[in-house]
């Protein structure tokens, strides 16, 4: 969302700090370190007051830009920006009032003549200079330009760090992806066919690779995303019980990433540990219980990779295999909690993730896009129906207006079996079978319950023909 004319210096920063991301937070923290000490002690304060204002410059134009932290709603001059009038206030007071007879310097000018240099922005000696009287005007013109300088500081930090209520002003004010949605129906929608399995052997291998990618979250609106594969969800993975499954796991994201299958019994410390960017992870396990699981990154904070795009569904059959369907489809329900980049691109908001407040709530990833193109069923046909909530705060309570489940397989398994449902609960991170049956030609919407949910995309549906 910054101008066009900047690019070049976000890209080369962004270049530059992804080659070594915990290189360069030390090196961040080494340059604050010394500006705090070297400020508190009166070391090398020609030095300091430029490299300041350089580094404070830095931080402004790469993490806060024109309208401060990227909060919709949120304008302010940026508390980095402050930063950089500060130093240049220290720096003309030297140059009016005079360099201050106290701190380090004053020790090493008396032993080193040559350290005025890096010492005196004002110039002069000052090993032999002493405190003197300042006019009232010059007092008055000082006292003046600290205030102002510590008002606009406090003032930038309080916009920075105090979050906006959460009230219907601020509400109607932000952009959100619905509102630049077009009213079109969907040209595509994701493929909601259980695909086939990965292996009809004993033995079954997938490969997962996380990436950065572009993807729609509503008609016409994009998304920055972090994503296995490229898609969110991710791709289905479908497997049998019993199933030796071999997981390969490769990073090609700019930062850490893991993967955690639901499905799986394994020690996660090894098999779901942090993947370095460029590095690969392997591990296997044998699938032992069926049901609808989700997978999803396990690296901290899991909020923030998830509520990114970072999840997906694995569809384990029982041994025993369950009454045939004529249709399967996979519904992984998950939530996009966003802050509007610019145009029609949006970006994740933190914040709402932590309150859990979701700008949409979707089926496969985008809002609506099984209303505007309706599953295929038919009348009197058996229609399974594997639902995942992937979350990663909100339950979901998955119904069918207009009928009733014929069968529900809470874990997969045939012995557990439920009938004559109509509406049933998935929490965040579970998943379960569902079976519907139309008795009739129409159109029945499927939808997550929680009426807030299907006004933001929780709702798609299957068009029963006979």
């Amino acid at each position: 969302g910054q101008p066009h004319a900047l690019a070049w210096w976000f890209d080369a920063w962004i270049a530059a700090v992804t080659r070594a991301p915990e290189a360069f937070v030390l090196g961040t923290r080494i340059v604050e370190t010394y500006l705090a000490l070297a400020l508190l002690t009166g070391f090398a304060r020609r030095l300091t007051y430029a490299l300041g204002a350089a580094f404070s410059l830095l931080v402004w134009a790469t993490a806060e830009g024109f309208s401060g932290p990227y909060v919709t709603g949120a304008a302010n001059l940026g508390p980095a920006l402050v930063y950089v009038l500060v130093f240049f206030t220290l720096w003309v007071a030297e140059r009016i009032v005079g360099p201050t007879p106290y701190g380090l310097d004053v020790f090493l000018e008396r032993r080193f003549a040559r350290w005025r240099k890096v010492a005196e922005p004002a110039g002069g000696d000052l090993a032999v200079r002493a405190p003197r009287p300042l006019p009232r005007r010059t007092q008055a013109a000082a006292i003046a330009g600290v205030a102002v300088a510590v008002g606009l500081l406090v003032g930038g930090l309080q916009s920075a760090l105090a979050v906006p209520p959460a009230t219907p002003a601020n509400a109607a004010a932000a952009v959100s992806p619905l509102s630049l949605a077009t009213d079109a129906p969907l040209p595509t929608v994701r493929d909601a066919r259980l695909p086939p399995l990965a292996s009809e052997g004993d033995v079954a291998s997938i490969t997962l690779e996380a990436t950065d990618a572009t993807v729609t979250i509503a008609n016409g609106v994009t998304y920055a995303a972090w994503t296995f594969g490229g898609t969110v969800p991710a791709p289905i993975l479908h497997v049998r019980q019993g199933q030796t499954v071999n997981v390969t796991f490769v990073n090609h994201g700019h930062m850490k990433h893991s993967i955690d299958l639901h499905a799986a019994q394994v020690a996660p410390n090894v098999a779901y540990r942090d993947a370095e960017p460029g590095q690969t992870i392997e591990f296997s396990f044998v699938a032992k219980v069926p049901g609808a699981f989700v997978y999803h990154c396990g690296t901290a904070p899991v909020l923030v990779h998830m509520a990114n795009g970072m999840y997906g569904a694995i569809i384990v059959d029982p041994a025993k295999p369950l009454p045939p369907a004529d249709a399967s489809y996979v519904i992984v329900q998950g939530e996009w909690y966003t802050s509007h980049l610019g145009n029609k691109a949006m970006g994740g908001d933190i914040v709402k993730m932590g309150q859990a407040r979701p700008d949409e709530v979707v089926f496969n990833g985008v809002a609506f896009q099984y209303r505007d193109q309706p599953l295929p069923a038919k009348v009197g046909k058996r229609v399974r129906l594997y639902v995942v909530d992937a979350g990663p705060n909100l339950p979901s309570a998955f119904h069918v207006i207009g009928g009733m489940f014929d069968t529900v397989y809470p874990d997969g398994d045939a012995a557990h079996a439920l009938h004559g449902v109509s509406t049933y609960a998935i929490a965040p991170g579970a998943g379960a079978v569902l079976d519907v049956i139309p008795e009739q030609p129409g159109v029945y919407s499927f939808v997550d319950h929680s009426m807030k949910d299907m006004e933001i995309g929780a709702v798609g549906r299957l068009q029963a023909v006979p």
